[in-house]
């Protein structure tokens, strides 16, 4: 059952993503009356880096989401949308152009997995900032299932391995259909699937929407 419903998220992925990489008209008309006009041009931007870096190795692709989405400038979803927590979508955060750590995260693991990146090398990780004394989220990057991961982030810009972050402290990370709590830096104990995240679904149902306009 695992793998038919990773299988259905990739599918998912593939025709909402890679379908309308090269569509831009549609996509770059209702975001800029919703948005306006840079907005729209940085959704075309984020277009192009996928239509034109599939066949880029991993460590490449790596470093060209991060540096994309950390030009977004940060602020705090009550900033941002009037809520105290909010996941936008890639869309809501590039069109509203601005930014926190989930929607950096989040964006960054959407366009990987649009990029080619397998979901099992990708978690989405909740964490502590030790330095800041706060819950952050960044994004795990899995080169194989046993090594230590790299940590894609918008505080620290540079790509590093986790061993070399000791001011994170992880908590939980999950992908597109699973979860896990987190045992040090390894992968952690699988505890279900990542519907039980319920900011996840909600962002999952309007990232459909924003598939259909």
């Amino acid at each position: 059952m695992r793998g038919a419903f990773r299988l259905l998220i990739a599918l998912w992925l593939s025709f909402a993503y890679a379908g309308k990489s090269d569509d831009t008209t549609g996509s770059r008309t209702w975001v800029e009356e919703k948005y306006g006009v840079a907005a729209a041009e940085r959704v075309l931007a984020w277009r192009r880096l996928m239509s034109e870096n599939r066949n880029k190795d991993e460590p490449t692709k790596l470093l060209l989401v991060n540096d994309f989405f950390n030009r977004l400038k940060f602020s705090t979803d009550l900033k941002l949308w009037g809520k105290e927590d909010y996941w936008a979508t890639p869309v809501e955060a590039m069109g509203i152009g601005g930014a926190d750590c989930e929607d950096y995260s989040i964006a960054k693991y959407f366009t990987l997995r649009e990029l080619g990146v397998q979901d099992d090398k990708l978690r989405i990780m909740y964490v502590k900032a030790v330095s800041l004394n706060q819950a952050h989220m960044v994004l795990a990057y899995y080169k194989t299932p046993g090594s230590v991961p790299e940590v894609l982030d918008n505080i620290v810009g540079k790509i590093v391995p986790a061993d070399q972050r000791p001011d994170l402290v992880p908590v939980y990370s999950f992908n597109a259909s699973d979860l896990w709590l987190a045992k040090s830096r390894g992968l952690g104990q699988y505890v279900g699937k990542s519907d039980r995240i319920g900011l996840w679904q909600d962002l999952r149902k309007r990232m459909e929407i924003e598939d259909k306009r």
